[in-house]
């Protein structure tokens, strides 16, 4: 992923190159499955939904990686 790529289309790359199948990752996060498949038809998500799908995919984002170390977590 270079560092041009958005985080919607880092999480859609992650999910193509991921084990899990669209229905596991719909299942497993409460999204349904037709707000995945439009997610990866390129439509956007809710802030919520990002988060949900970054943690089901084992994503942090930096910020909040960075936040995380300066708190001593």
């Amino acid at each position: 992923m270079s560092k041009a790529d958005s985080l919607t289309d880092q999480l859609r790359q992650a999910i193509r190159a991921g084990k899990k199948t669209p229905y596991r990752i719909a299942k497993e996060t409460g999204l349904a499955e037709s707000t995945l498949s439009r997610f990866m038809s390129g439509s956007g998500l809710h802030s919520d939904s990002i988060d949900l799908l970054a943690q089901n995919l084992g994503l942090e984002m930096g910020e909040r990686k960075k936040m995380q170390k300066q708190k001593g977590r």
